[in-house]
């Protein structure tokens, strides 16, 4: 993906952004490009353990590229999509510092892995994963639901999301 284009936010409704993606890819043909941010996370159902995709931000749907007059009309015609963020009718967008964030966060596939962590006292060892790119910015972690809280600026607002982790012993510790 080409750094240097601009990065949208669009609102949908919620739990229809998949729908919605297919839609603007199909419209857009791939130009621009559509994201639906996801991460993995543990839950606990019945007593067993799963991993589940979810989506980092419900509602929203990326958009990068050149949102020209064409792309901009196309994009009204896809059913399910409720506003694109705007002021003074300019679509807004996202601060580059912000996706480069997020750039640090996901894989080929734009999804959040899981992070191996450790606890050293009170404090949070990264060992590996997408949270070594936010350190300084895990609020909290939760070892029974195996998350960590991480504050985050999007679209200009502090924003609070839980990240997977998992847990694992420090070497010589076992």
């Amino acid at each position: 993906m080409d750094k240097n284009l601009p990065w949208y936010a669009v609102f949908v409704k919620t739990g229809e952004e998949n729908k919605v993606k297919q839609r603007l890819d199909y419209r857009f043909k791939g130009n621009p490009s559509v994201l639906v941010p996801k991460k993995i996370i543990k839950e606990r159902k019945h007593g067993k353990w799963y991993r589940r995709i979810r989506n980092l931000f419900p509602g929203y749907i990326f958009i990068h590229g050149v949102l020209d007059a064409n792309n901009y009309k196309n994009l009204w015609q896809v059913p399910g999509l409720y506003k694109l963020l705007c002021t003074d009718r300019e679509p807004v967008r996202i601060p580059r510092n912000e996706i480069e964030v997020f750039s640090h966060l996901f894989d080929k596939d734009d999804m959040i892995q899981e992070s191996d962590i450790f606890m050293q006292g009170d404090k949070v060892v990264i060992v590996s994963g997408p949270l070594t790119a936010l350190e300084g910015k895990i609020l909290k972690v939760d070892k029974r639901k195996g998350r960590a809280r991480v504050l985050i600026s999007f679209l200009g607002e502090e924003r609070v999301i839980d990240l997977g982790v998992n847990f694992i012993q420090p070497a010589g510790n076992g």
